[in-house]
């Protein structure tokens, strides 16, 4: 129904003073009928997204194909762990096993050396590689010369590029009786060492052609990463006094600190494959006590063997501690830091 007000004293007739009071009628619009979409908001603007960028969203083809073909629809040969698989026979088995493949290795007397092995190697990666770029990072942000540090920027890049064969040969050369580093030890009046004939020495080599081929091309992230600082941190802090030490470690540190999180969780997700391809050529049967890791020993009894269900059972294994290790790495990272991959 109408409304009726009075009206304010300002807006009165003041040319005919009366003493009636006017009215002012205000009437509601009419309401429109509300009409229900039953579409829901984001999947229309999914819809107009994909229709006004198509020709941007037609690249995901190949990079989807990609995961499908070689990544998920492989994960169906998982099945032959819990199965036994002969040649000739049906892709996912023939028979119902359980079980038996797992405690089949996990009973086997070669599991706990394989398996300390790969942790200790692992361990030891992720201890001396994991900082070194971080360190890295940290003195090339504090060269004031650009000439030398796109010069130590370029020879730490470079390894990266290298086949990882063309490395391990490097390393072998290297490392022989008759090899650089034996040539230097008799210059000091040293007898020569076999160093790829005694399995003390390999955690050593491996880890340092690691570092060597891996530092320099992971510095390039925590680079980028700090670029992303203030600068106005630390004029701040130089007014309150802070030295270059100081503000290292309450500044950039603590900028670069999200990049740090997501690399350790996803270098702890790789924690237990280790190099596969490297500890396969540098290994031998002489140092097999410390470079035989779970990788390789899939490698030589799954498929120089033959045994596919066995080694698919070993491979599955691995991967479900990875799968635990990141997990909890996430975890842990997002309660203590707030950063994590999700």
């Amino acid at each position: 129904m109408p409304e009726t007000v009075e009206a304010p004293p300002l807006l009165r007739d003041t040319a005919q003073p009366t003493s009636e009071t006017r009215l002012i009628t205000t009437a509601r619009p009419p309401r429109r009928p509300f009409r229900r979409d039953r579409t829901p908001r984001a999947r229309q603007s999914w819809r107009r997204a994909l229709a006004r960028d198509w020709r941007i969203y037609t690249f995901l083809i190949a990079p989807i194909l990609f995961l499908l073909i070689f990544r998920y629809i492989p994960m169906l040969g998982n099945i032959i762990a819990f199965r036994r698989f002969r040649p000739g026979g049906s892709i996912f088995g023939d028979e119902w096993v359980g079980f038996y493949y797992f405690e089949a290795f996990i009973t086997n007397q070669q599991f706990w050396t394989v398996f300390w092995n790969t942790v200790i190697l692992g361990a030891f990666t992720l201890l001396i590689c994991f900082p070194l770029p971080i360190i890295l990072a940290l003195m090339l942000n504090e060269l004031r010369s650009r000439r030398f540090k796109r010069l130590v920027q370029t020879v730490s890049y470079l390894p990266h590029f290298m086949s990882i064969v063309i490395v391990a040969g490097l390393v072998l050369q290297l490392t022989s009786l008759n090899g650089t580093i034996n040539q230097v030890v008799e210059a000091f009046g040293g007898d020569p060492v076999p160093f790829m004939q005694r399995p003390e020495w390999f955690r050593t080599i491996y880890v340092t052609s690691e570092a060597w081929q891996t530092v320099g091309w992971c510095t390039i992230l925590y680079l980028a990463a700090l670029t992303t600082i203030d600068d106005q941190l630390y004029e701040a802090a130089r007014i309150d006094g802070a030295d270059r030490w100081q503000q290292t470690w309450h500044i950039t540190l603590p900028g670069i600190r999200p990049t740090m999180m997501v690399l350790l969780i996803l270098n702890i997700g790789s924690f237990m494959s280790v190099g596969f391809e490297k500890v396969l050529l540098l290994q031998n049967p002489l140092i097999y006590s410390t470079a035989d890791v779970i990788s390789t020993y899939l490698y030589r009894v799954g498929i120089q063997s033959a045994q596919f269900s066995y080694g698919t059972a070993i491979g599955l294994f691995e991967a479900l501690i990875g799968l635990v290790l990141v997990l909890f790495a996430n975890l842990i990272s997002r309660r203590l830091v707030g950063a994590s991959l999700w």
